[in-house]
């Protein structure tokens, strides 16, 4: 299945608000269902394991309503583990009133270096072609500590079939077809490690498939790795 990329109407920034509430929320009940709180909470785990750390700060970029970090971070309190999270976007629209949030730019974070232990995002990295891809993965490891933690979905006939299957529940006719628009656009994850391990700032590539149909991706950062090591 070749990767067919096309732009998503959410992104256009000319959805009418009322439009974009509802396919977030869609969004929402999909990243429950469906392993995307899942992921996210396994990568946030396998950092702490990593690094030591019990205690995070997370720039989760891309955020929308930002339920799938908030949800991991619940559900990761139970072992422990803290995280604390600034959500950005590059619309205000997308972002739920009364969050930690910030509207910027993901390929010019305005933060200066090692602002945050760990860079994350959710559903966002299909949307970027190669280069610009390249581009985000150098700027979260620039802001970042020990990692970027990406969580995306994983291109595949079935998927996408499943895709159709689930119509039923979206609201949202964007969600119907901004979803398969992200399954075409989406990389498998050999595509995904060829693409990250041209960046110099990584030590090293953690590449996990998880339920369903996802991708989880931890990109080190090499002081990072070194410290941890060493520790």
């Amino acid at each position: 299945m070749q990767r067919v990329s096309r732009p998503e109407i959410l992104d256009s920034g000319e959805c009418p608000e009322s439009e974009v509430r509802t396919s977030l929320r869609d969004l929402c009940r999909i990243n429950r269902w469906f392993g995307g709180v899942s992921t996210t909470r396994s990568l946030f785990e396998r950092v702490c394991v990593e690094t030591g750390k019990t205690r995070l700060s997370v720039l989760e970029v891309a955020a929308g309503f930002g339920e799938v970090p908030e949800r991991a971070a619940e559900q990761l309190k139970h072992k422990g583990i803290q995280i604390e999270i600034t959500m950005l976007d590059r619309l205000r629209s997308h972002l739920l009133p009364g969050n930690h949030s910030v509207v910027a730019d993901a390929l010019a974070l305005p933060f200066p270096d090692c602002s945050y232990d760990v860079v994350s995002c959710s559903l966002f990295t299909h949307h970027l072609e190669p280069a610009d891809l390249q581009c985000f993965v150098a700027e979260s490891l620039r802001v970042s500590r020990c990692a970027l933690v990406i969580n995306d979905l994983v291109r595949h006939p079935a998927h996408l079939a499943l895709v159709y299957a689930g119509f039923l529940l979206m609201r949202s006719h964007v969600s119907r077809v901004d979803g398969v628009a992200s399954v075409r656009r989406a990389y498998e994850p050999e595509e995904m490690r060829e693409l990250i391990s041209t960046e110099n700032s990584a030590a090293s590539i953690e590449i996990s498939r998880h339920y369903l149909f996802r991708m989880g991706v931890i990109v080190w950062k090499r002081t990072a790795q070194a410290s941890a090591k060493a520790a």
